[in-house]
């Protein structure tokens, strides 16, 4: 009973610090990646279809990205989607592929990406410890009815805070590394 709970904790702390991993991909850090265009979707023919399945889109330096449409009378649509994005990127295109230079980052903007990265963190903290709300909660309605023993019940609750602090320090590391990532030019 115990055991499963702790594990379904660890199974959903670990997909939170998953999604943080995935949402902090997306914002840029002054080098071309491919992550950069994760969240862009293309008007289609009427649809909302994600870019990456409509192109296939490389980094040809540390600078610039090279997006190459199966579909060449996409291009437009492509062109018009990463415009509108959040991203601050120019594309430009020759008729076969769109070209996306990445300009360096300015000192004010990398300060404005680290607050940000910090604070899709501190959610990703708040998940992992609602996480660890929860499951204490079920473990409390277990002692109360019984089913398990003062002794397991604060083993279990010590057990929990472990797993806790293991998810919060890689959160705390996957924000020191992304934080880096930003600040060097």
């Amino acid at each position: 009973m115990i055991k499963e709970l702790l594990d379904d904790a660890k199974r959903r702390m670990a997909k939170s610090v998953e999604n943080f991993k995935d949402e902090i991909a997306r914002i840029r850090t002054g080098r071309a990646s491919v992550a950069l265009l994760d969240g862009i979707k293309v008007d289609y023919y009427g649809t909302q279809m994600p870019l990456n399945q409509m192109a296939t889109i490389s980094v040809a330096d540390a600078r610039l990205i090279v997006i190459q449409p199966w579909d060449v009378s996409a291009i437009g649509a492509i062109e018009k989607a990463i415009q509108r994005s959040e991203l601050g990127l120019n594309p430009v295109n020759d008729g076969k592929v769109i070209r996306i230079s990445v300009p360096p980052l300015t000192e004010e903007r990398r300060k404005e990406l680290v607050k940000m990265v910090r604070k899709i963190a501190e959610e990703a903290r708040i998940a992992v410890r609602n996480i660890r709300r929860d499951v204490l909660d079920d473990l409390k309605e277990l002692k109360k009815e019984g089913e398990i023993s003062e002794d397991d019940f604060y083993r279990a609750q010590d057990q929990l805070q472990k797993i806790t602090d293991e998810y919060i320090g890689k959160i705390e590391k996957i924000l020191e590394q992304k934080e880096k990532d930003i600040m060097t030019v």
